[in-house]
C-alpha cells in the first residue's frame, strides 16, 4: 500500500465564493458536494476541488488544477463555447483553441477561473 492514499483535493483561493461557483459549476460542470462558512467542495470526476475563501488571495502564475482529457480538441471547444479564454503564450506554437503539443506528443491548453487561478486540460 502506498503511504498516501484517499482521494486527491485540489486546493483553489477565491475572494468570491459565489463568483468561483459559477465558474467551476456553471463552466467547467463540476458538481456541488458540499458548502460551509469558508466556501465549497465540488466533484472533479473523483478527484474533489475544495475552493476556499481568502479575501486577499493573489493568484499564482502556475496551475493549480488540472484535468487530463481524452479528447483535448472537444474539450477546449465546448469549454471556448462557455466563455472560457484560453492562453496563447508567443513561441509555444499553440492552435486557434490554445493548444500546445509537447515535443512527447503530449497536448496541454492553459486557462484561469474568475480569480486568475491557472488552470490546465491535458491529454497523453
Amino acid at each position: 500500500m502506498s503511504p498516501i492514499s484517499g482521494k486527491t483535493i485540489a486546493f483553489v483561493y477565491t475572494t468570491d465564493v459565489e463568483r468561483a461557483l459559477g465558474f467551476y459549476q456553471g463552466s467547467l460542470g463540476l458538481t456541488l458536494s458540499s458548502r460551509d462558512d469558508y466556501g465549497a467542495l465540488l466533484d472533479a470526476g473523483g478527484a474533489q476541488v475544495r475552493l476556499t475563501v481568502i479575501g486577499d488571495h493573489k493568484a499564482g502564475e502556475h496551475p493549480v488544477a488540472g484535468w487530463n482529457v481524452a479528447d483535448i480538441a472537444a474539450t477546449a471547444q465546448a469549454l471556448k463555447d462557455k466563455g472560457v479564454k484560453f492562453a496563447i503564450y508567443d513561441g509555444w506554437g499553440q492552435d486557434e483553441l490554445g493548444i500546445a503539443t509537447s515535443p512527447d506528443g503530449s497536448k496541454m491548453a492553459f486557462f484561469s477561473d474568475p480569480d486568475g487561478n491557472a488552470l490546465m486540460l491535458n491529454q497523453d
